[in-house]
């Protein structure tokens, strides 16, 4: 007796985005701030012409990728350049006058929910979203720029629009202070800010 069994079947496949950039919405949004005009004119105007007179000039910037709880990451670029507060440069001549060990500390990153734009004597966070500030790693991309990566990771829903980089895991001096467009985070979620700190000699 012989037979024979015959299968049949469709088998399909489908990929699945992992990575992706920032929706074109966002992005018109966020560009189209005030604030963030500022800094490319400082960075791409700005900046040349202080090189070309001799002046000393300090641009920070400020970037971000959202990794999402189910392993997805949307990279949104630049959030915006520009704002390095007094509090700061009244740090740097102390510490010409008195170096202590939290000159070298500038690698705590906080973020918050807070609207307002960001400004030179900015002190703090506006509001902070209640997570724990994240230690950044601290590296020299070049002999002129300062950088310093953390990532920090949210137990709830939040839309962020502000990054701040401090010396100490609570209060003490801030370097820098961004606004930006909201990043909708949900328990799980994590962003990592890049920050760096480019320098242009005078002379």
């Amino acid at each position: 007796m012989n037979s024979t069994l015959g299968l049949t079947g469709k088998l399909q496949a489908r990929k699945f985005r992992t990575h992706s950039t920032a929706p074109w919405g966002w992005k018109l949004s966020n560009n189209l701030r005030w604030s963030y005009l500022r800094g490319e004119l400082a960075w791409h105007i700005g900046r040349p012409i202080a090189k070309a007179l001799g002046l000393v000039s300090v641009v920070g910037e400020l970037r971000a990728v959202l990794n999402r709880r189910d392993g997805t990451t949307v990279d949104y670029g630049l959030l915006g350049r520009r704002s390095v507060t007094t509090a700061f440069c009244a740090f740097a001549v102390d510490q010409l006058q008195t170096e202590t060990s939290v000159w070298g500390d500038f690698k705590f990153h906080d973020s918050g929910v807070g609207t307002t734009a960001e400004n030179v004597a900015n002190t703090d966070m506006e509001t902070t979203d209640g997570e724990s500030r994240a230690t950044g790693t601290q590296t020299e991309t070049s002999s002129v720029v300062y950088s310093s990566v953390g990532t920090i990771s949210y137990t709830s829903t939040k839309a962020i629009t502000e990054h701040g980089l401090f010396n100490a895991s609570t209060g003490v001096t801030l370097l820098d202070r961004t606004v930006f467009s909201a990043i909708n985070v949900v328990n799980g979620d994590s962003i990592q800010f890049s920050y760096s700190l480019t320098w242009t000699a005078g002379g």
